[in-house]
């Protein structure tokens, strides 16, 4: 387990926390530094940008107001697969054929550069689980045979479509009707992940400071300043890679996000009685918007997470709701008790889509990450950094999924909660109406 002090941040209890790689905290800001870059946010999306920069001879200070890796990025479900929130279909009517195929090979190439920095930095506590597997919740065989085809045809993309009676064979469940499998995604522990990209990153002369929230910048002048609560640094650019705890550090940026919650709990480990419900060791979601999405885990534990909500609040019975949730899929689970469950904030554009660009001269955006899994705050990270360092302007692929307000926290939270519940009731209606 971690080494830890009294006043350093800890992490939220959770099973990433339980089961996190040996290391040390780092310590806080108290002096005036000067930097090249300094990456604000030490998410998986900061800690990208700052890694990409380093990589190619560019003097990064990262700070981040708890733990590298504390909020969303070390404590989500661990997929990793090509795509975004938003649906393919609609990138390609927003973007058209040619410039979505683009933006969905990023995605893609981020997977392939995740796998290799997990194989060059040999990071540890990072095990590569292949396998990603969509199901869906009502009888439609063509509905996932579509989705397949048109994957193919677009992107490239090859999927194999398995029938109910395949399926079931593997999810010992009557609510699964069909399944899409993708041998390319793959689950790991995304805590261990996020700390083992800032040690890569350290070694390569990034300075980190944790317990350390900025509290005010100056990023009018060609120097910027990032004021923070016992130190300063003075930078020629500075990147914002913060999600869903933002707050109102920079207005605009938190005005284009929304944050919004999801939970997870983990169960007490299953051992072989894993198999009465789950004989594959996948990353597994379901086709709803707000729908479940689970995993298993060492000792036989599954990780199940689900629900989206602009309450950012847990539950006062989390853990015995979230079981609930888990048994009313499996039945045969009946009796289990959770080991752990929590939450976590992560913002959420308008659009779906990640948020990507050049506020200002010198001053950066690299966020909106939240249900696109872990592949795309690599590339949101790689694309920032390359075009800080060498000019390139890929970036401006997602100039479409620009900054758009979101109403405000409470106008915002209360039409995104209306929207959320009304797909719930779609969803729920399409699988009462089920045939099979």
């Amino acid at each position: 387990m971690s080494s830890s002090s009294s006043t350093a941040s800890r992490y939220v209890d959770s099973y990433y926390a339980r089961t996190v790689a040996a290391h040390s905290p780092r310590p806080a800001l108290t002096q005036s530094r000067e930097t090249e870059v300094c990456v604000v946010g030490g998410g998986l999306a900061g800690l990208s940008t700052a890694l990409g920069l380093a990589q190619r001879g560019v003097k990064v200070i990262l700070i981040e107001a708890r733990r590298v890796g504390w909020g969303a990025s070390g404590r989500n479900g661990g997929f990793v697969s090509a795509g975004f929130s938003l649906s393919s279909r609609q990138i390609v009517k927003d973007l058209g054929r040619q410039q979505a195929r683009e933006v969905y090979d990023l995605s893609r190439d981020a997977v392939g550069l995740i796998r290799d920095r997990i194989a060059a930095f040999d990071l540890p506590g990072v095990p590569v689980i292949d396998g990603r597997m969509k199901v869906l919740r009502y009888h439609d065989p063509e509905y996932l045979a579509r989705d397949r085809d048109f994957m193919s045809e677009v992107f490239g993309v090859e999927s194999e479509l398995w029938s109910r009676e395949r399926l079931r064979e593997v999810l010992l469940t009557e609510r699964y009707h069909h399944a899409l499998y993708n041998a390319s995604g793959f689950h790991f522990h995304p805590l261990n992940y996020a700390l083992g990209v800032a040690a890569a990153a350290e070694s390569r002369g990034v300075e980190i400071y944790e317990d350390t929230p900025a509290v005010w910048l100056d990023l009018e002048s060609p120097e910027k300043s990032v004021q923070t609560v016992s130190g300063s640094i003075r930078a020629k650019q500075v990147v914002i890679a913060c999600g869903g705890y933002i707050d109102g550090l920079q207005p605009a940026l938190a005005g284009a996000t929304l944050p919004v919650a999801t939970y997870v709990v983990t169960t007490e480990p299953l051992g072989e009685d894993i198999k009465r419900a789950i004989r594959v060791p996948y990353a597994i979601s379901d086709t709803r918007l707000a729908g479940n999405y689970f995993r298993t885990v060492s000792g036989g534990r599954i990780l199940w997470g689900g629900d989206i909500t602009a309450r950012t609040r847990a539950p006062r019975h989390l853990a015995k709701q979230m079981i609930a949730d888990l048994v009313s899929v499996f039945p045969q689970l009946t009796g289990v008790q959770a080991e752990d469950a929590w939450m976590g904030l992560m913002g959420y554009p308008v659009h779906k889509m990640p948020q990507l660009g050049q506020q200002a001269p010198g001053v950066w955006y690299c966020m909106g990450y939240g249900g696109h899994g872990m592949a795309a705050t690599t590339m949101g990270g790689e694309l920032i950094a390359s075009a800080i360092a060498e000019g390139d302007d890929r970036y401006r692929l997602f100039a479409r999924y620009g900054l758009q307000w979101t109403g405000g926290r409470i106008v915002g939270a209360i039409a995104a909660q209306a929207t959320y519940s009304y797909y719930q009731l779609l969803d729920r209606l399409q699988e009462s109406r089920s045939t099979a």
